[in-house]
């Protein structure tokens, strides 16, 4: 539509033909060109561009990943799940092949056994031949027959109840300035007290011993006896206000059985501990003398007793005395005060216990057996003997100089101190058979037992 005035042409159509020619490119492509010419936004299908050699591998096993744009952040891909297996793996070590193996005990512990009371090494001695003047038949005191304790077996506690009253505490000084501290227990109702013999001797020349009981009151005592051959002492207080204890049977005692330890190791009195029997018949030698040493075949227990505890009962778990405790094993070459319970502690058998201590009330003497020969201490594998008296029961039986005594009444004899210990389990005019070697040639003999005073 004209009505005279001129065309509209923007909104007249293009003229034919316009559109076939290309359009011209709007400007350069460079910046989406690397330098090789291939574009950044085409992927290669064909061989890939070789890559500078800097990827490490997080992980074991990990892919090498693809090259990325320049423009994007690097990507790393998150470990597989087993990734902490995969590492365990990786660094632990191939088993080693197995192979037998031997242990070697390159050490023996040595043991000394110490006497509870106080310090010092133990000493041996030979004592199997003097004469002394015989002791009268064993009396017939009535010791270790306090009250029936009924209780419940098996309960420490009620042992303890039951015995506490019955144990009391042991100070001794000495003429000589010297001092101890012990336990004992009462055993008739006479005030008599059993106890250990190294416990009282610095009193017996003099000094005073005292009794405390558990109720607390302090009394004098007076030494009625004392027998360093077995390690047993009994004092009186007159008038005592504690109860007597009942005796057990030591030769019924058996290897495992429950037992209780009372006294006052290290002072501390009234002091309880329980373990086990862990051997019988065991050979113990104590004593800081010749003339105080002591053979023992001791009841060995685990229950803790320390110094201090001399003297003291070992009960069963019926509250019935079965044992007196005598020594500790201590370690060689421990220092002097630095010794205590390692778990091996010995008890002289009760009834050893019970027949000196109705010597010691009746006569103030205790008598032992011999069989009147000497033996060499230092010889092993049995006891030779290094001496015999004339007109004694090894004499009369044919034994001489250099035998070796392997046996007494079929139990086996390995060392001087077996020989003596086996043979103070006897009493005196009891006989004895035994076996023995002359110039490789087994022998026997029947010997009759003397005594000795001690």
């Amino acid at each position: 539509m004209t009505n005279g005035s001129a065309p509209v042409t923007s909104l007249a159509p293009p003229a034919s033909g316009a559109g076939s020619a290309p359009l011209r490119t709007p400007g350069s492509d460079a910046p989406y060109r690397q330098t090789n010419g291939r574009s950044v936004t085409q992927r290669s299908f064909g061989k890939p561009q070789p890559q500078e050699p800097t990827f490490r591998p997080v992980y074991q096993g990990q892919a090498w990943p693809a090259q990325q744009p320049a423009y994007r952040p690097a990507y790393t891909p998150p470990p597989p799940l087993d990734w902490h297996q995969q590492q365990a793996r990786a660094y632990t070590p191939a088993p080693a092949p197995k192979a037998n193996r031997v242990v070697v005990i390159a050490a023996v512990v040595a043991l000394v056994i110490g006497v509870i009371a106080g310090a010092g090494a133990a000493a041996t001695v030979v004592a199997l031949d003097h004469n002394s003047t015989p002791v009268a038949d064993q009396p017939n005191v009535p010791v270790g027959t306090g009250a029936n304790p009924k209780i419940r077996s098996g309960s420490v506690s009620a042992v303890a109840a039951t015995l506490l009253p019955s144990v009391v505490q042991l100070k001794v000084e000495g003429a000589d300035n010297s001092d101890a501290t012990g336990s004992g227990f009462v055993i008739d109702n006479a005030g008599h007290i059993l106890t250990n013999n190294h416990v009282v001797a610095g009193a017996a020349k003099g000094g005073s011993i005292q009794v405390l009981t558990e109720k607390g009151k302090t009394s004098t005592a007076r030494l009625v006896g004392r027998s360093p051959a077995y390690d047993l002492a009994v004092v009186q207080v007159v008038g005592l206000d504690a109860p007597s204890v009942q005796f057990g049977r030591s030769d019924l005692a058996v290897v495992g059985q429950d037992v209780v330890a009372i006294g006052s190791p290290l002072g501390l009195a009234g002091t309880v501990t329980s373990g086990i029997i862990s051997a019988k018949n065991r050979p113990v030698t104590t004593g800081e003398s010749a003339d105080q040493t002591s053979y023992i075949n001791a009841l060995q227990t685990d229950a803790a007793i320390n110094p201090g505890n001399s003297g003291g009962p070992l009960v069963d778990m019926n509250a019935r005395v079965i044992g007196v405790n005598s020594a500790i094993a201590t370690v060689r070459g421990a220092e002097e005060g630095q010794s205590g319970n390692i778990g091996l502690g010995f008890a002289i058998p009760i009834d050893q216990a019970r027949r000196t201590a109705q010597q010691l009330i009746a006569n103030g003497v205790a008598s032992y057996p011999v069989i009147g020969a000497s033996v060499d201490m230092q010889f092993e594998g049995g006891a030779r003997v290094s001496a015999v008296n004339a007109g004694s029961p090894a004499a009369r039986a044919g034994m001489r100089v250099g035998d070796v005594i392997t046996s007494i009444n079929n139990q086996t004899v390995d060392s001087a101190e077996a020989l003596i210990v086996a043979i103070r389990t006897h009493q005196p005019g009891e006989s004895v058979r035994l076996t023995f070697e002359r110039s490789g040639k087994p022998r026997e003999a029947t010997v009759t037992l003397a005594q000795q005073i001690g």
